[in-house]
């Protein structure tokens, strides 16, 4: 479904990664681990194309399709759909508003009554007001709830690949049971893949990924299953590369 090959990406003229290759087929849920500095936030970002980040090598491919050089929003509009640290607030800009201009963007007609019928849905599953559709994107919300509202969109375009960077930043105890549990179930419905960037056990537990890479300056370095990331948590990142072998990545 999604395929990196050798891509080297730098900011600020800094080399982040350096022939970064990763293979994930339909409905597979990878994670990307490392200590701080190890390049994974720039993976993702650098499949949506954000621009301080350059890509100086290699491809990146979707169903197939070259998408290295395609604007954040036509990557959006094959289906993928990221979700960043720390969402953005866009004032002036209601949650129905943009998710009804998503849907234009995509071509698609918006029945009003069963937009909002669908968005009230979703928000009793988040555990959020209903009027969280017409409060402006982000604007004045805790930590918490700019992701579960980021996941309302999630449910609302159904996207078929989702790019989770840190989506448990900021996330208590039970906003990050919900949270996760809201992931597993869309990806249990829609089998949509998943790429996310975490440090916490507890979602790698819930989310039950097909694989698990540990990273180390700017490549992957590690591979294998959910018995990796509990190694991780075991041992730390510097300690395993003691304990474990490199496997392949793809």
């Amino acid at each position: 479904m999604l395929e990196i090959q050798n891509l080297t990406v730098a900011c600020e003229e800094k080399e982040i990664l350096k022939s970064f290759n990763l293979k994930i087929q339909d409905g597979e849920i990878h994670v990307l681990m490392g200590p701080n500095g190890a390049g994974k936030s720039t993976v993702v970002k650098s499949i949506m194309h954000h621009p301080s980040y350059q890509i100086k090598s290699g491809h990146i491919l979707f169903h197939g399709k070259e998408i290295t050089d395609l604007k954040p929003n036509e990557i959006a509009r094959l289906g993928l759909y990221y979700i960043s640290q720390t969402p953005i607030e866009i004032e002036g800009i209601t949650n129905a508003e943009m998710l009804r201009t998503a849907f234009i963007e995509k071509g698609e007609k918006v029945d009003a009554f069963s937009f909002y019928k669908k968005c009230k849905e979703v928000c009793e599953k988040l555990h959020l007001p209903t009027n969280f559709v017409n409060r402006e994107v982000n604007v004045g919300m805790s930590g918490g709830e700019r992701k579960k509202n980021e996941l309302l969109g999630m449910w609302i375009l159904e996207p078929n690949f989702l790019l989770l960077d840190e989506i448990d930043s900021g996330l208590d105890v039970d906003a990050l049971r919900l949270v996760g549990e809201n992931l597993r179930e869309y990806h249990e419905k829609t089998g949509a893949s998943i790429l996310v960037i975490t440090h916490q056990q507890s979602l790698i537990d819930i989310l039950k990924p097909t694989h698990v890479h540990r990273m180390n300056e700017g490549t992957i370095v590690e591979s294998g299953d959910l018995s990796l990331a509990k190694k991780i948590e075991k041992y730390g990142f510097l300690e395993t590369n003691n304990v474990s072998g490199s496997e392949s990545h793809e």
